[in-house]
């Protein structure tokens, strides 16, 4: 018994000695560990503090100089891009009505074509569509009655004649004032029915009765372009029936309807602008306004005339109109195409600052109407770029600008 006892005691101390031998070794490793961890978060403590104060001093630019955009175009360059400047000035420009409205004809720029005596249609010289000159034939015609008219001037125009070398002095007064006017009447008459003047001055050049088929030509009395040709070759034509319509459609109407209200507001001259669909915006002003309701829509008809380049608009077609009221604000008023968007979306004009340099300037837009805007941000006397500004914006970005200035 004594034995185990003394062999169980070794054994207890030898244990100790080894657990207390390995007990150093265990803290030196997680102190090594917790010093590892410590020198890791330092280091990166460390990386974080030099990026923020990289970041900061970047941020902030104290060491680099800040240089405005903005571009140089040489007189061959702002020639082929077409840029044109303004100096702008304070004016008042009116409040935005906005209305729809439809392109019709504009009845001043539009003539229809006529014969004024029973004729036939011998030939035409047109179709529609085409693009016709003013004199240009349109339509050529024969009639009984213009070949009666044209037998009766020659017959007058050799009577004329006669008188005038037999001379006052051998026939008498009442005679030489009878063939006179009868010539005159004579003449007045195929003008009259459909004849030019060239046309009848030919016929009594050639002095030739056989001459007088009754054959003439109705010429265009204005360009324009033809919009309708309601006939056929050899159809016989009654007077007054409209054989075709040239309109010059440069220049077209737009009928905007307003409440009774809007339309009090609204004054002859006023500046407008028409859109069709997602067509461009094309300047226009107003021309004529109604003084009567319209018995289904109770509104008042406000009429525009707009300017329609590469026949951009039709008659019968529907548009978005928006006219300048006489709610007047002051201040500086440009084109439309002065200002742009900035990259970060701000409104900005492109300033001279110099022969040929353009420098971005935000400007705030208080109102548009028209081809026309109502800005906040430059002074008066201040030269902007009004056309082209889209070439100076693209030349600014190439430099490497962010195309923006406060």
């Amino acid at each position: 018994m004594k034995i185990a006892l003394v062999l169980s005691m070794l054994l207890g101390l030898a244990s100790s000695s080894v657990v207390a031998a390995g007990a150093p070794g265990h803290v030196h490793e997680a102190e090594e560990g917790k010093a590892a961890m410590h020198d890791e978060g330092d280091r990166r403590h460390g990386e974080k503090k030099s990026d923020d104060h990289e970041g900061k001093d970047h941020g902030h630019g104290h060491d680099q100089e800040v240089v405005s955009p903005d571009a140089e175009l040489s007189d061959v360059q702002r020639k082929t891009a077409g840029i044109e400047t303004l100096l702008v000035k304070n004016r008042s420009l009116g409040s935005a009505i906005t209305a729809p409205g439809e392109v019709i004809l504009n009845a001043y720029r539009t003539t229809k074509v006529t014969p004024r005596i029973v004729a036939q249609v011998l030939k035409r010289h047109v179709r529609l569509g085409d693009h016709v000159k003013k004199d240009q034939p349109l339509v050529t015609l024969s009639s009984v009655v213009m070949a009666e008219a044209q037998g009766a001037l020659l017959e007058a125009e050799t009577e004329r004649r006669r008188v005038e070398r037999l001379g006052r002095n051998v026939v008498s007064e009442k005679r030489y004032i009878t063939a006179q006017i009868a010539y005159q009447q004579a003449y007045a008459k195929v003008r009259a029915y459909g004849m030019t003047t060239v046309q009848t001055d030919r016929l009594i050049k050639q002095g030739d009765a056989t001459k007088a088929t009754g054959v003439f030509s109705l010429l265009s009395s204005q360009d324009g372009t033809v919009i309708s040709d309601a006939f056929l070759v050899g159809e016989i034509i009654q007077p007054g029936h409209v054989l075709l319509e040239i309109s010059d459609e440069s220049a077209l109407w737009v009928e905007a309807r307003l409440t009774p209200e809007d339309a009090a507001g609204i004054a002859i001259g006023a500046a407008a602008r028409v859109k069709a669909g997602g067509a461009p915006w094309l300047p226009g002003k107003v021309v004529q306004a109604r003084h009567t309701l319209d018995e289904t829509t109770r509104t008042l008809a406000v009429r525009i005339e707009a300017a329609n380049p590469g026949d951009a608009l039709h008659p019968g077609q529907f548009v978005t109109a928006v006219i300048e009221g006489q709610d007047k604000r002051q201040g500086i008023v440009v084109p439309l195409a002065a200002v742009l968007r900035a990259a970060d979306g701000d409104w900005q004009v492109f300033v001279e600052t110099a022969p040929g340099r353009f420098e971005p300037k935000e400007v705030k837009v208080l109102r548009t109407v028209g081809d026309q805007m109502l800005i906040q941000g430059i002074e008066e006397g201040t030269t902007i770029v009004s056309k082209g500004a889209f070439f100076v914006q693209s030349e600014i970005a190439k430099s490497g600008f962010e195309v923006h200035n406060h």
